[in-house]
Formats: C-alpha cells, sequence, structure tokens
C-alpha cells in the first residue's frame, strides 16, 4: 500500500479533477473517492467537493496485483527493432508502465503483445523491458530491452551519461540566453508530492542543457539535452528559470491554450547497441498537436 499526502496550494478546483497521479486516470480517482481512500482533512468527501488552500489531501494506493496486467494488441510506433532491443515512439497520453488504478492501455501492455513476452525481467514484473521512462502526456523515444543484457547495457549508458537523449519545447515567455546549462538538483515537492522541485533537500544532481531554436511573439522553442534523468527534469528545469513547458498541468499555473498536455517531445536518441557495439541514432517527427501549435506560435495566433 501507498500512502501519498498532498497539500492544496491554491483551492477553488473540484477534487477529482485536481490530484494528477501519473498512471491513475480521473475515473479511477473517482472510484477511489467513493472507496474512501481519498480524504481531504481527514475526512471522507464527494467527487464534486471544491478544495481550500491549505487542505490536506491524502491518497491511499494498494498494492498492485500482478495478475491484472495483460498483454493487449495495441499498436506501436516501432522505429527500430532487432532480437536485443526496440526504439519505440510514444504517442502524448499514454502511459509506459502499470500503475495501481491502470492496469491497461499502457506501453507495456502492448510491449507484451508484441514482444511475446520476450522483455528483460531486470524492473520486475510491472516494467518489463522498460530501461528509461517518460511522462505520460511527454511523447518521443523509448529505449526497450528485449534481453537482461540489453537492458544492463543501456542502462549503464543512461547512469554514465554516454546515450543520447535529446528533447524540444515550447515554453513560455521569451528566454535571455539562446545557449546556456541548468545545473539544480531535483527532489520532491515539499508539499505536493505530485510534483518535484529545485531543492537541497533529499535531491539528486540534476543537469540539463537547452538552446533556443526560435521565438516567438511570447513563447520559445527550445532544444533540450539530458545530462542526468531525474523525475520530470525538463519541465522542473525550466520553471526554475521562469519558462515552465507550455500546456503543463503541474507546472504551469494557466493553461491558456488548453493543449492536452505539455509541449514537450523526445526527439532523439543515440546509443551503442549492447551487441554490435554499433553507434545507433534514431530520430521521431513531433506529434501533430504539437506541430500545430508551433504553426500557430509562428503566425502570432
Amino acid at each position: 500500500m501507498e500512502k501519498i499526502t498532498l497539500i492544496c496550494e491554491d483551492g477553488g478546483t473540484r477534487i477529482d479533477k485536481y490530484i494528477n497521479i501519473d498512471g491513475i486516470s480521473r475515473a479511477m480517482v473517482q472510484t477511489l473517492i467513493n472507496d474512501g481512500k481519498i480524504t481531504v482533512n481527514g475526512k471522507e468527501i464527494k467527487n464534486n467537493y471544491k478544495l481550500k488552500a491549505q487542505d490536506k489531501i491524502e491518497v491511499i494506493i494498494d498494492d498492485p496485483k500482478e495478475a491484472d496486467i495483460e498483454p493487449e494488441d495495441i499498436p506501436l510506433d516501432i522505429v527500430y527493432e532487432d532480437d536485443s532491443l526496440l526504439v519505440v515512439n510514444k504517442p502524448q497520453g499514454m502511459v509506459v508502465h502499470p500503475a495501481p488504478g491502470n492496469y491497461s492501455g499502457t506501453l507495456v501492455n502492448a510491449l507484451m503483445h508484441h514482444c511475446k513476452g520476450n522483455l528483460s525481467g531486470i524492473n520486475g514484473v510491472l516494467r518489463p523491458g522498460i530501461v528509461h521512462r517518460i511522462d505520460k502526456d511527454t511523447s518521443g523515444l523509448l529505449l526497450v530491452a528485449k534481453t537482461d543484457e540489453a537492458h544492463a547495457s543501456l542502462s549503464e549508458q543512461i547512469q554514465n551519461k554516454t546515450a543520447k537523449r535529446e528533447y524540444i519545447c515550447v515554453t513560455e515567455g521569451l528566454l535571455k540566453s539562446k545557449k546556456g546549462v541548468i545545473d539544480a538538483p531535483i527532489g520532491r515537492h515539499h508539499l505536493n508530492r505530485l510534483k518535484m522541485a529545485v531543492t537541497p533537500t533529499n535531491s539528486k544532481h540534476a543537469i540539463t542543457h537547452f538552446e533556443v531554436l526560435e521565438y516567438f511573439q511570447n513563447s520559445t522553442l527550445v532544444k533540450c539535452v539530458l545530462e542526468t534523468g531525474r523525475t520530470h527534469q525538463i519541465r522542473v528545469h525550466m520553471q526554475y528559470i521562469g519558462h515552465p513547458v507550455m500546456g503543463d498541468p503541474l507546472y504551469l499555473k494557466k493553461n491558456s491554450r488548453n493543449l492536452p498536455g505539455q509541449a514537450l517531445h523526445a526527439r532523439c536518441i543515440g546509443f551503442i547497441h549492447p551487441k554490435t557495439k554499433e553507434y545507433l541514432e534514431f530520430y521521431a517527427e513531433e506529434p501533430d498537436v504539437f506541430k500545430n501549435l508551433v504553426d500557430d506560435l509562428r503566425k502570432g495566433l
């Protein structure tokens, strides 16, 4: 069982809309409320309860059940595949691996069907083959290992900062510097446990390199290259320098363009193949929602 405690910073939002836990749908949030597993200030509430500032929210999530994870025939955009690994282009809105309350429709469910169970087991039953992850509403390239040998090699490359991971995003406001490095430790937010934050307390070293690709009227197209791989790293670092990613439901106070999620795409990944020792590099175009956003911004819309 996992217990998550949140402190509401701003009031006025329905609790079933406010709670945004990666891997748990709004319908599941409503079920947890109905089951009494989400409380506010120690009391059970209804789905339409409107939060007040400083409300203390507690969410109880039962331990996962292995039997709930099933292979599913879900289409995959496979950029590369061989006997050792896959490179998959994950769509925005797809959860990478099953989590309590969300055991279907994930990338892992699709991979289990496609690979017929031939996935590495290093990360356990909930994350077979998953070498690294990206957030539900971040699109783009992911490495998936079929063998434990490939998994160990790819994980080591990421840990040793020899694998290339390049992202593209649209941020709010105009960045003053065209190039730069954000070197700031990231840890769990002290009030909202769903968020990460730049903090010296219980944090890990985090480095993001950024480069401006294009300026718009009041936003910027930015390339980000990860040197480390912390949870929400680019989203947290861009907010830290005053330019949160457009459409971000956690780190942007107002989603003025009503985007389905953060305008963030993992567009390039490079690594040394665990078997052949050849350097491979792959690119994936931004999804249509990202392209349409950039087109509108270029037109001044």
